[in-house]
């Protein structure tokens, strides 16, 4: 499905941006990988030039407007098109709320996880028209259901599936189709590092299954996928007893969520 499909990856360094990476190269797309650490990228970016397929580095701070701005004119330069936006940066710190200090950490947060796909979307939006394209949005089970101890990564996330249900409505006609992935915790390095042993007391995904299904997602542009049948019995729980919700939510283990 993405053969020679022009595909930019935000978060493409690390976790599940490197296996959509090397799953997408796999297929023969035509990679622009973003992200902000440019050593790592780059060798991402040389194992999907390996793996047959053509792949640029572009390194860009998504909370930095301008640098988003340059991701999608660069992208269009190399390739003379875009075909799919894949938003994929993010990440998030177990906090509650009442223990924070500031706010610095849950403005980090939403510049990240919420702005930073809204800048991508902004700049690309003209070039996704002309192709009839695709916007896929890894979103998490924090954009739809309120997760103890995540205030500034749930809201970010809520934030997120907001603008990108509206934004769908609003491209009906257009061609461009827009899809919104609903991830539980994925077994990354950083998930692995912040949780410790609490790591093993939650359902976890591997990143190579996680980009699976967001690929597939994508190809068969899906309206929203919410992840695994805890997590969709979890949702569907969450409509007719969010108290009761709420309450075994409460007794997890703090952790983090990271695209």
């Amino acid at each position: 499905m993405f053969k020679d499909n022009v595909v930019i990856v935000t978060g493409a360094s690390s976790g599940i941006g490197v296996q959509l990476a090397y799953q997408l190269a796999d297929q023969g797309a035509w990679l622009a990988l973003a992200a902000r650490r440019l050593d790592r990228l780059e060798a991402v970016a040389e194992e999907c030039r390996r793996r047959g397929a053509k792949a640029i580095a572009i390194q860009t701070d998504v909370t930095d407007e301008a640098q988003c701005k340059h991701l999608i004119e660069r992208t269009r330069d190399a390739y003379g098109r875009i075909d799919t936006l894949l938003i994929n940066a993010g990440h998030g710190k177990p906090q509650r709320f009442d223990a924070m200090h500031d706010l610095a950490d849950l403005k980090a947060e939403i510049a990240l996880n919420y702005l930073g796909a809204v800048q991508c979307v902004f700049y690309a939006l003209p070039y996704l028209k002309q192709t009839r394209g695709r916007i896929v949005g890894v979103g998490s089970f924090g954009g739809l259901v309120g997760i103890p101890g995540t205030s500034g990564y749930n809201s970010s996330k809520h934030a997120m599936r907001g603008f990108l249900n509206t934004l769908r409505a609003e491209l009906l006609g257009t061609g461009v189709t827009v899809t919104i992935l609903f991830l539980g915790a994925i077994r990354t390095e950083r998930l692995i590092e912040a949780m410790g042993n609490n790591v093993d007391k939650i359902p976890t995904m591997s990143p190579e299954r996680c980009a699976q299904i967001v690929i597939d997602a994508a190809a068969k542009r899906k309206r929203q996928v919410v992840m695994t049948l805890p997590g969709k019995l979890l949702v569907w729980l969450y409509q007719f007893a969010p108290g009761l919700v709420d309450r075994q939510l409460a007794r997890l283990p703090g952790r983090v969520y990271k695209e």
